[in-house]
């Protein structure tokens, strides 16, 4: 059951009410963003909370003929992997979206920010950028799997031993219509904490001592 957000401004309802419905479609298919409305959604990215402003976020743009190259990349990295593989259901992979955008933290270790905050970072970017495709009319899908931590792949991606390749997005239109699945009402996964209690089990604590 959806919230009631029949008191909120019209633009916020709107805004509510398309953001309730984001899912992650697939398959994807051609149109795909333009490169204006990929800019708004890397623009949306960079809004993600940023702990110490390190701007750990690092993408990769994939489109076109060098999808069917980041293809031959994921075959002959599975192929590495287990040489009995072909390799030919991760060659698929690459071409399952007019667009993939592979996602990267370039994490600052040793650093006060823990490695942890600056990879959420990025996966908060990520969420940003999944929210401002489905804004726009388009669908993304984010995939991690084995390509996403093989080392051949993050190299011929050009990535530095720092970085963290956290996965691809894929971006495109629906193939067909789909409907989000049936969300969860919220009381399932939130309680209220109150701190009744904290202060009686911190006094326990002390006594045993």
């Amino acid at each position: 059951m959806h919230p009631d957000i029949s008191t909120l401004r019209s633009q916020q309802r709107q805004a509510l009410g398309l953001l309730l419905e984001r899912h992650s479609p697939w398959p994807l298919t051609e149109p795909a963003p333009s490169a204006q409305e990929l800019d708004l959604v890397f623009q949306a990215a960079l809004r993600a909370p940023d702990h110490g402003q390190l701007q750990p976020w690092r993408f990769v743009v994939i489109r076109g003929d060098a999808r069917l190259a980041l293809g031959n990349v994921f075959a002959r990295a599975a192929q590495l992997r287990d040489p009995l593989d072909d390799g030919e259901r991760f060659r698929g992979k690459a071409m399952a979206a007019p667009v993939l955008i592979a996602i990267c933290a370039r994490v600052q270790a040793p650093h006060k920010v823990p490695e942890s905050e600056q990879v959420l970072a990025v996966g908060a970017a990520a969420m940003n950028m999944l929210n401002a495709l489905h804004l726009l009319g388009y669908g993304g899908f984010w995939a991690t799997g084995l390509n996403s931590y093989d080392r051949h792949v993050q190299k011929a991606l050009g990535l530095q031993d720092a970085d963290r390749l956290l996965g691809f997005l894929y971006a495109g239109t629906p193939k067909e219509a789909t409907r989000a699945p049936e969300r969860h009402a919220p009381p399932a996964f939130v309680r209220e904490w109150t701190g009744e209690s904290a202060a009686h089990d911190i006094a326990e604590t002390a006594a045993a001592r």
